[in-house]
């Protein structure tokens, strides 16, 4: 018995010991709370901050990042009308045809076209970004755990010293919240890198909470609904539950026991 306890104690201190160092290795740290309103139960999207969002997606990630799953009529949702969003749409070319001659053509893109992909194929993507392949955006926040925290804090956690014996391969950079803390992405937000059109003040962190609501928005447009739907279940099932108790109450009242 002695002997199970000194190795059982050993194995213990073992782990202990390789413990920080695998996670430091392997493991991303975790994200910072970035106090979104939309994450509480009965929080909603904020339509400004959603429609900065989009701004930053435009300007800075569309240059890299698809989001396939999404049309521009669908931002009418966060507040546009929909003049302002042909307007938006009509910026873009997309492919279409092919027309009488049989030929492709390029044309401004309508509220019924999906967001442009940013290149053609992802052999030609991965050929602008030294081999690596940006992932599509349209539902990043629900793909990743505690997603808006975790983008938000990825897009404001470079410019941070690797630890020490990391070694940073060729083409990556250091973000301590990324798994493995090596990512091909470099950091894209910088201060006043943007001009919001409502006059807010466009600093990295600013923008990043913002593209993160517009993304959050993005990967879950149904969330405000779904909830309005749930506190009205909750309260049908209050009413009900307390109707049955005093239905029961009147019904065993009349009742006397044998």
């Amino acid at each position: 018995m002695k002997r199970f306890l000194k190795i059982a104690a050993l194995a213990g201190a073992v782990l202990v010991a390789a413990g920080p160092s695998g996670q430091a290795a392997g493991e991303a740290r975790h994200a910072r709370d970035g106090g979104f309103g939309f994450a509480n139960l009965f929080g909603s999207f904020d339509r400004a901050s959603a429609q900065r969002g989009l701004q930053v997606y435009k300007e800075v990630c569309s240059t890299c990042h698809s989001m396939n799953l999404l049309s521009y009529r669908n931002l009418t949702e966060i507040g546009l009308s929909e003049t302002q969003v042909q307007g938006i749409a009509a910026t873009f070319e997309v492919t279409d045809g092919p027309n009488d001659e049989g030929a492709m053509f390029q044309r401004p893109a309508r509220l019924s076209d999906r967001f442009r992909r940013p290149h053609p194929n992802d052999a030609a993507a991965r050929a602008a970004n030294n081999g690596a392949l940006p992932p599509d955006l349209s539902v990043m926040i629900k793909a990743r755990h505690d997603g808006a925290n975790y983008v938000y804090s990825l897009l404001t956690g470079y410019g941070q010293e690797p630890p020490p014996g990391m070694t940073i391969g060729d083409g990556m950079n250091y973000n301590p919240y990324y798994p493995g803390g090596q990512i091909a992405m470099g950091q894209v937000l910088n201060d006043d890198q943007i001009e919001y059109t409502d006059g807010t003040t466009a600093s990295a962190d600013q923008m990043a909470r913002d593209v993160t609501t517009f993304l959050a928005w993005a990967a879950e447009p149904e969330l405000e609904a779904r909830r309005r739907m749930g506190i009205r279940v909750l309260i049908f099932l209050g009413i009900a539950g307390v109707l049955t108790y005093l239905v029961k109450k009147k019904i065993w009242a009349d009742l006397k026991p044998a």
